[in-house]
C-alpha cells in the first residue's frame, strides 16, 4: 500500500528559554493532506484547511499556524512532515499532538525534517 496522506507538525523545543527549555511548544499540526501535495500556499496556516484536511490544537489552544514569538533568545523551529499509509480522518475538535501521534503510530512510511531558527 502506498502513501495515503501527509501530516505536518511544527514545534519549538526551546520553550520558553533556549538556555533552560522546559517544554516543546506545538505551533501547528495539519493532517490528512493529499499525498500528491507539492507545498502549502502562502498564508495556509491562517486559513481554514480545505475539505478533508484537518488541524489539531496547538499549545496556544487554537487551530492553524501559531507563528514564532520566542520570549527570549533564538529558538529552533522544526517542521516535521510524515507520509502515512492511512488517512487519519477527523480526530475531533479537542485533538492535540498526543492524539495525532497515537493515531499515526505504526503508519509512518517516511518522514522529513526542516529546522529553522528565529529570534526577536
Amino acid at each position: 500500500m502506498g502513501c495515503r496522506s501527509l501530516l505536518l507538525i511544527v514545534d519549538d523545543p526551546d520553550a520558553p528559554d533556549p538556555e533552560a527549555p522546559r517544554r516543546v511548544w506545538v505551533h501547528w499540526i495539519r493532517y490528512d493532506l493529499p499525498p500528491d501535495s507539492r507545498g502549502l500556499d502562502e498564508g495556509a496556516g491562517n486559513a481554514l484547511p480545505v475539505e478533508g484536511v484537518h488541524d489539531a490544537l496547538t499549545d496556544a489552544g487554537t487551530r492553524g499556524y501559531h507563528g514564532p514569538c520566542p520570549p527570549i533568545g533564538r529558538h529552533r523551529y522544526y517542521f516535521r512532515l510524515f507520509a502515512l499509509d492511512i488517512v487519519l480522518e477527523d480526530l475531533g475538535s479537542k485533538a492535540r499532538r498526543a492524539d495525532v501521534e497515537r493515531a499515526m503510530a505504526g503508519h509512518v512510511m517516511a518522514s522529513a525534517v526542516l529546522m529553522a531558527t528565529y529570534a526577536h
